[in-house]
């Protein structure tokens, strides 16, 4: 199944439970083969930020109280 285009929150965690699903029918997502569901998970996550152009790193920025 594709993956969803865009950079909310929403669709990276559905592109997240979709990579997921497939990981658990096929053993495999993309081209690699994680051995556990945590490794699998990683990558997906991995995976969904790059499609969103999005850093796993990054922080939402907060005001600062003066």
């Amino acid at each position: 199944m594709p993956l969803k285009k865009g950079s909310s929150r929403s669709v990276v965690s559905s592109n997240i439970k979709t990579l997921v699903d497939d990981w658990k029918k096929d053993g495999s997502i993309g081209t690699s083969h994680p051995p556990t569901k945590e490794k699998a998970v990683k990558q997906a996550v991995a995976i969904a930020l790059t499609k969103a152009g999005k850093s796993r790193n990054a922080q939402a920025r907060r005001r600062k109280a003066s």
